[in-house]
């Protein structure tokens, strides 16, 4: 039995003076940011309306039940436009997200100097900017409607798809590569040959996610005019017609569960 195991009880580990002190310091600092956030949100807050939120929601509850049931019927246009936006957005941004991918990762890009940079900024201003940032300014550019929230919707997926895509592309098995190079292949025979198949079931299993995310994001983009169930959403909140929200809330909730246990289904079977 070594010394180590043989002794019994705490072990102390004493801070020296400049560790103690940086200690406080940090304490002292995040006191400080908290209550300068707790200023700047009292600035404008009226807690006359926060005391008053529990009636003014207990309210809106009420009038929210029961649901108008027969409202669904027409929010099947809206949600099949919702679908759309979902499906044709994830699309169209995995189609721009592959040769993105491959051009930012470190063992597939033509140029680490160059051409990696660029793909990298690609993906980074693509996932800084939410989705519904997109379709409001798209709505602006190219009008409302369904295209905006379509091409809001891939232009949001670009950056998720290639950023998970490209780190799986760096973590493919390299004897698998230089076994194909031995043998002659071009560059885009060893892609086609020792990297795609390495990567097709991550590439399945982030695509089929990111379906199922964008399904959920594009149930609001009607808020700003892009079209599908968030159009609906809108009018109903404009008139005050809470019953007919809650029938939008029940739709969107059956969309989501259904959009993720097919999503769930999916990746299962390919990974």
């Amino acid at each position: 039995m070594t010394q180590a195991q043989t002794q019994t009880g705490p072990t102390w580990q004493f801070r020296s003076g400049k560790q103690q002190l940086l200690r406080w310091a940090g304490w002292f600092w995040l006191v400080a940011l908290t209550v300068f956030c707790w200023e700047l949100m009292n600035r404008d807050t009226i807690w006359a309306f926060v005391a008053d939120a529990p009636d003014q929601a207990a309210d809106i509850g009420d009038r929210m039940f029961p649901p108008a049931w027969g409202y669904v019927n027409e929010l099947w246009g809206p949600l099949w436009d919702t679908l759309n936006i979902a499906t044709l957005g994830t699309i169209i941004g995995v189609v721009i997200a592959i040769p993105v991918a491959f051009l930012a990762a470190s063992n597939t890009t033509p140029s680490r100097r160059f051409v990696r940079p660029v793909a990298l900024l690609i993906i980074v201003t693509s996932r800084s900017i939410n989705s519904l940032i997109w379709a409001l300014l798209l709505v602006a550019i190219i009008g409302p409607g369904l295209l905006s929230g379509i091409v809001a919707i891939g232009l949001r997926s670009i950056g998720f798809v290639a950023k998970l895509l490209y780190e799986a592309i760096e973590e493919i098995d390299v004897r698998q590569v230089e076994a194909v190079r031995a043998t002659g292949a071009s560059g885009a025979q060893i892609i086609d040959y020792a990297v795609v198949p390495q990567i097709l079931p991550a590439f399945w299993g982030i695509s089929v996610f990111r379906w199922d995310i964008n399904i959920r994001e594009s149930t609001i983009l009607g808020l700003v005019g892009a079209g599908g169930l968030g159009l609906q959403l809108q009018a109903s909140l404009s008139t005050l017609a809470w019953n007919q929200v809650t029938m939008i809330f029940v739709v969107i909730l059956i969309t989501v569960v259904a959009s993720e246990w097919v999503s769930a289904r999916v990746r299962q079977a390919v990974l």
